[in-house]
């Protein structure tokens, strides 16, 4: 089963980036999301029951240090402990937000590869948070193609606390490593890939995968909004897109 929104170690609970051009950022956002009879998404960015998902900011100098890439947020069991395994895997700790106290609240971490990531505590079911798992209009899907995907299974399964399960997966190259990233109740919240002659052009990144309802005009509009369809994927009904200010992620039919 996947399920990218759950509660628990392991579980996504949002995805935040800082740009620059943010005006054009966010009408560039707006107006490829917001397609369809039913839109999956509204004009500031949450999805369609009002709830916040994804969060476009300001790049102000304080976020300098971080990678243009969608960040998605990780719930962890111990963010101090995740950032200091991080660290030790060979991965990089780009920003740590402590309490008065020294007590660890969030952090930004890099992986071996330089793709981002933020780790939280568990957020609890009983938040108001009710309805994740049914809801439209959130990131249905993370995926990260990498040069080596069993080192990078190998240090999300540390850094997270992931399960993973390998996916026998073939194309015209032969059998490459795929792996689904599980909960320990065999939940998948998303996946690494082997690279492969087909993800040409796909950087090393976390992708978030978002909905849209209707995704043959969603990337008609990328194209009119000043961003590029890097590679369309028609049988799995999903494509890669590059946002103006040269940011990766995945449009997918709601």
């Amino acid at each position: 089963m996947q399920k990218t929104f759950v509660h628990g170690v392991g579980g996504v609970l949002s995805a935040d980036i800082a740009v620059p051009d943010h005006e054009r950022e966010l009408d560039f956002y707006s107006t490829i999301l917001t397609t369809g009879d039913t839109p999956l998404w509204r004009d500031d960015l949450t999805n369609n029951l009002g709830t916040p998902v994804i969060g476009l900011g300001v790049r102000t100098p304080e976020y300098n240090t971080l990678p243009l890439q969608w960040m998605p947020h990780f719930q962890v069991a111990d963010v101090a402990a995740s950032a200091a395994c991080a660290i030790e895997m060979g991965g990089k700790e780009l920003w740590h937000s402590k309490s008065d106290d020294g007590q660890s609240q969030w952090a930004v971490l890099a992986d071996q590869v330089g793709a981002a990531f933020g780790v939280i505590p568990v957020v609890p079911s009983e938040s108001g948070s009710t309805g994740h798992n049914e809801r439209l209009g959130c990131i249905s899907w993370l995926s990260l193609t990498v040069p080596d995907a069993m080192s990078s299974r190998d240090f999300y399964r540390h850094v997270i606390g992931w399960n993973a399960k390998s996916v026998e997966t073939e194309d015209g190259e032969g059998h490459f490593a795929r792996f689904e990233m599980q909960r320990d109740n065999q939940i998948a919240a998303a996946e690494i890939c082997q690279y492969r002659s087909e993800h040409q052009g796909i950087p090393s990144v976390w992708l978030i995968h978002i909905p849209v309802d209707d995704l043959v005009e969603s990337l008609r509009r990328v194209s009119e909004g000043g961003g590029e369809v890097i590679k369309e994927y028609a049988q799995a009904k999903y494509a890669v897109v590059r946002d103006p200010v040269g940011v990766y992620l995945a449009l997918r039919a709601g």
